[in-house]
């Protein structure tokens, strides 16, 4: 199921409102849970007075879009196109709900549209934190972003062993199956440990699934929710004058 979400009677949004902030337009649906997921963190890091103090959000969730891990070359005209829909839906600032879509950013800038980074987000709310050597669990492609930022921000990445991400990637397609119970949480807090043991001072979770079984409850060291750390992001530039 594919669900793009628009205001509806946004003629009735008054001058005054829509300069006050700016229409966040979200690339989601990678998958539908991560997306439902950084939609209500959004929501709870906007402060608000009144009903009325919330973001426009315009929400484009197309689970459609080709497996970024399997399907690299196919991904990335499909978000274009989703940028350019939100762009004409009224966006003016762009968000990707998906840590290995963001290998597509240069495709979804093309719109001519801002877009907050996550990975750059996540990199430097975990550079916030002090860590020099900072973990992160995520797919391969991922990890790639994940270690270039942290190399310009000087940050070495802790990844997992070979056959630890091939477990990692296993749970990550059963957590996108729905698989959130106990045996997919201990799973996920296991292999974030296996990145303390290894050294990381701090974790990144640097898939948007992962936060739907693990939270900093499950951690000895500082946790990086990108998820949360992009909703925070995103309140602040779409509030800036």
């Amino acid at each position: 199921m594919r669900i793009r979400i628009v205001t509806e009677g946004a003629s009735r949004v008054t001058e005054k409102d829509h300069l006050m902030t700016k229409t966040l337009g979200v690339l989601g649906g990678m998958g539908p849970a991560a997306t439902l997921d950084f939609l209500a963190k959004l929501q709870a890091a906007t402060p608000v007075s009144r009903e009325q103090d919330h973001l426009r959000v315009l929400v484009d969730i197309n689970p459609k879009v080709p497996d970024r891990n399997n399907s690299y070359d196919e991904a990335g005209p499909v978000l274009a196109e989703m940028a350019v829909g939100l762009r004409e839906a009224g966006a003016q600032v762009l968000a990707i709900a998906c840590n290995t879509a963001h290998a597509f950013v240069d495709q979804v800038k093309a719109s001519g549209l801002p877009l907050v980074d996550l990975i750059e987000t996540a990199g430097l709310a975990a550079k916030a934190d002090g860590a020099e050597r900072v973990g992160v669990l995520g797919t391969g492609g991922a990890l790639a972003l994940y270690r270039r930022t942290f190399s310009h921000l000087g940050i070495e990445a802790v990844t997992l062993d070979d056959h630890e991400q091939v477990e990692f990637m296993a749970l990550l397609y059963r957590i996108k199956h729905g698989e959130l119970g106990a045996e997919s949480r201990e799973t996920m807090a296991a292999l974030a440990h296996r990145l303390v043991g290894k050294g990381a001072q701090v974790v990144v979770a640097g898939c948007t699934e992962v936060p739907l079984v693990m939270g900093a409850a499950d951690l000895t060291v500082p946790f990086v929710d990108a998820t949360e750390a992009l909703a925070r992001r995103c309140v602040e530039v779409c509030t800036a004058p």
